[in-house]
């Protein structure tokens, strides 16, 4: 047995076409029978239709063109006629072949015939072959017409898949950060337990405190996965803050040691003795500076020299990378910052990337009110990149003192007792661990079944929890939770891989407090406990 869909495509398929046929409304019954034999000796279908009123309803079947004579002027349905033609879509304009015996008409029916479209004019009586040449001319003229159509449906179609590919991506980049993010939550809280520990502290506290930062600026580039599309139009919204150009510039230099010591060029660095601050992401402008740095130990041959420096020029804070490297053909030097350009001067061909570095470089200086221009002597002779931002007015001695206080472990932390809900056992046990260490009294449950049954027995103040736990999720467990009048006051964060704005609002209906992104610090954790 077919199925539905099945079985009206194959309707379709076997249903004639009436796309080429010809609607005829001729005086007399003789009349429409000669003309309907005549159209068929040249192979044409035609279909006689007795009155205006008949055309109009076969027209919804489909219409190549429309013979009709000067006697429709007087017909009352011809408004029936006009407005059936009004309803063709925009590609659409159905040809007439209107066949007339006296041009001097009566102005009512001049009128009519004024408002008819894409009509060839007859004298009648007129010879067969003249009428079956203006019928197969506007035939003609129909069937272009028709490639139109299929062109615009084709398009209707590819746009639709596109919109359908977009949602694709978009789930994808989503199910993508949140992958990522949930190996990276015990990776996070277990390198704030082990700085806790003494032994670890004083014997690798500059590893420490380089992956932690590494960690933080990973966590944040896989947040702008989500944005991609948007940096790539340039629609991104920015995290803005006083930030000191010298630690964007270090966090660059340290990303991207890595590359420098493989290709064995030496770094030269130049700041300044003081600070240079800026309003902006430090995030974005860590991307961007990096970015363009990547970019000079690309391009440049193993052994050579990049030089990163940073002054200010007047109200702008200028950025500086340069290289040793193959240089810019002049013919590129408009289009390097071009989405997916590509310049072909490496000598190790599987170096070059997609070609969008430099084009998000362009897009997050601008968010921040600056330029970035590239110069280049030619090939073989070096490039220089150079970013300008506007300085902030303030400097360094101007910035409140207590602002980096506020940065440090918060005083005076209350002790609460904690339930941590989390089917990653390592996630969990290190969270339990880093909050322990804070004081507090804490109990693991490594499902939402088991912790919502533990809850009557352990009363939690607080409650850390997942949401995507097999056999009930988080989101259940807080509904059922919230049920509980002794559970009305307390405090239900969840800790999740999912971060979009429909995620958060899905939490905050299941009665969550707080929705936080993996890995969550255990500082912002404190602090939501702080207001407990």
């Amino acid at each position: 047995m077919l199925r539905p869909e099945a079985s009206r495509d194959a309707a379709e398929a076997a249903a004639p076409s009436y796309d080429e046929r010809i609607l005829l409304v001729a005086p007399t019954r003789r009349d429409a029978d000669v003309s309907c034999r005549a159209l068929a000796s040249v192979g044409l279908v035609c279909t006689i239709c007795s009155s205006l009123a008949h055309l109009v309803a076969r027209m919804h079947d489909g219409v190549g063109v429309l013979m009709l004579t000067d006697r429709i002027l007087a017909d009352p349905e011809l408004e029936a006629l006009q407005a059936a033609l009004d309803r063709q879509p925009s590609w659409s304009s159905v040809p007439i072949v209107f066949l007339e015996q006296d041009r001097e008409r009566v102005p009512s029916l001049q009128r009519g015939f004024e408002r008819l479209r894409n009509v060839t004019v007859l004298d009648r009586p007129a010879s067969m072959r003249s009428v079956l040449s203006a019928v197969q001319a506007s035939l003609r003229g129909r069937r272009w017409q028709y490639q139109i159509r299929d062109q615009w449906v084709a398009q209707q179609r590819a746009e639709a898949q596109l919109r359908e590919a977009d949602q694709h991506k978009d789930e994808f980049l989503a199910t993508l950060a949140h992958e990522l993010r949930n190996p990276l939550a015990p990776i996070a809280t277990g390198l704030q337990v082990l700085k806790r520990t003494a032994e670890c502290l004083h014997r690798q506290p500059r590893v420490l405190d380089m992956m932690e930062r590494q960690l933080t600026q990973l966590v944040k580039l896989i947040d702008q996965l989500l944005d991609v599309s948007r940096i790539a139009t340039g629609k991104v919204a920015l995290q803005r803050d006083l930030v000191d150009l010298q630690s964007v510039i270090e966090q660059a230099v340290e990303a991207a040691q890595p590359a420098l010591s493989a290709a064995q060029h030496t770094l030269c660095v130049d700041m300044p003795p003081q600070a240079i601050l800026v309003f902006g992401d430090v995030s974005r402008l860590s991307q961007a500076v990096g970015n363009v740095l990547h970019n000079a130990i690309k391009y440049t041959p193993n052994g050579g020299t990049i030089g990163i420096s940073l002054l200010r020029v007047g109200p702008d804070a200028v950025v500086t990378v340069t290289d040793s490297g193959a240089g810019i053909p002049p013919d590129m030097l408009g289009r390097v910052f071009d989405m997916f350009a590509q310049v072909d001067r490496t000598l190790d061909r599987s170096q070059v990337g997609v070609g969008i570095g430099l084009s998000l470089v362009r897009s997050l200086v601008k968010l921040h009110r600056g330029t970035v221009t590239a110069r280049s002597a030619g090939i073989d002779r070096g490039s220089c990149f150079e970013i300008r931002l506007p300085a902030a007015a303030v400097t360094r001695t101007e910035v409140p003192a207590d602002a980096h206080a506020a940065a440090g472990d918060p005083p005076g932390l209350r002790r609460l007792r904690v339930m941590v809900v989390d089917d990653n056992a390592d996630a969990a046990d290190a969270m339990a661990m880093l909050l322990q260490l804070n004081g507090h009294v804490v109990r693991v449950q490594y499902s939402a079944r088991e912790a919502l049954d533990a809850t009557s027995d352990f009363l939690p103040d607080a409650v850390i929890c997942d949401l995507g736990m097999p056999g009930m999720s988080g989101h259940e467990f807080a509904t059922q939770m919230r049920k509980d009048r002794r559970f009305a006051g307390t405090l239900l964060v969840a800790v999740t891989g999912w971060g979009a704005e429909d995620d958060r609002r899905r939490t905050q209906a299941a009665g969550f407090d707080h929705h936080l992104t993996k890995p969550a610090g255990v500082d912002s954790i404190e602090a939501l406990l702080a207001k407990r």
